[in-house]
């Protein structure tokens, strides 16, 4: 399946998310007033471009014409670089942009290595894994939030890299990995992940994985995820 046919949907998926009317325009971007948008955290904007074009979310009127004032005359591609985007946005804290890469089921790529464990989301082993991780890196994995089953790595005893997804609208399956750091480099992410893309695959669910450093991108890269777009999320001073 070519990107243009995943892109219809998951733009759906993202103006859903957004919970307010709002529509992916030929060009530009549209914001909107949401205060009970999940695009970001409360009171927080948020920002979603996609293949030249985006939807924006703000908690209340005066913030959103703040950003339609700010980004009038910015192209939305020009959003996907991190010191750009800085410039760009009236922001007084700002996370991402972060990579949006989705996986058509005909261009996925396997790949094997350890054994890999299914575990419900709630074992109790699971926790050691997240201890040993930084606490930015416990929430964007959200491992305790997961509705599919984990796909885990040990190493004796230990669970050292663990994947798994959260159901998100329209069939997304949005995609959590998460390896202990002394485990890092060895290729485990990677064959995590891909136990859990399958596993969502298989669901005829579509695979989303939401990157910020650039391991995690190649990761996804080598499963077969294209990137369509990215996300930013920003708390007006």
């Amino acid at each position: 399946m070519p990107d243009s046919q995943i892109l219809p949907s998951v733009r759906e998926m993202w103006a859903q998310i957004a919970a307010s009317p709002v529509v992916f325009p030929d060009d530009g971007i549209s914001i909107v007033t949401s205060p009970r948008s999940r695009m970001c955290p409360p009171g927080w904007v948020g920002l979603v471009l996609l293949a030249g074009a985006g939807i924006g979310t703000a908690p209340d009127d005066a913030t959103a014409d703040a950003v339609r004032t700010a980004l009038a005359d910015c192209p939305p591609e020009r959003l996907r670089d991190p010191s750009e985007a800085a410039k760009a946005l009236p922001a007084g804290e700002m996370l991402g942009p972060v990579t949006l890469a989705y996986l058509a089921s005909d261009s996925f790529r396997p790949s094997s290595g350890p054994a890999v464990e299914q575990l419900p989301a709630d074992h109790p082993d699971l926790k050691a894994l997240e201890n040993q991780c930084s606490p930015e890196e416990r929430h964007e994995a959200s491992i305790g939030e997961l509705t599919s089953p984990v796909f885990a790595i040990r190493e004796g005893r230990d669970i050292i890299a663990a994947a798994g997804y959260v159901a998100w609208p329209r069939a997304t399956a949005h995609m959590a990995i998460l390896t202990a750091p002394r485990a890092r480099g060895r290729g485990l992410a990677k064959v995590t992940a891909s136990s859990a893309v399958a596993h969502a695959v298989a669901a005829r669910m579509l695979p989303q994985w939401r990157a910020r450093v650039p391991a995690s991108q190649q990761v996804a890269r080598a499963l077969g995820f294209a990137e369509l777009g990215v996300q930013i999320r920003l708390k007006i001073a």
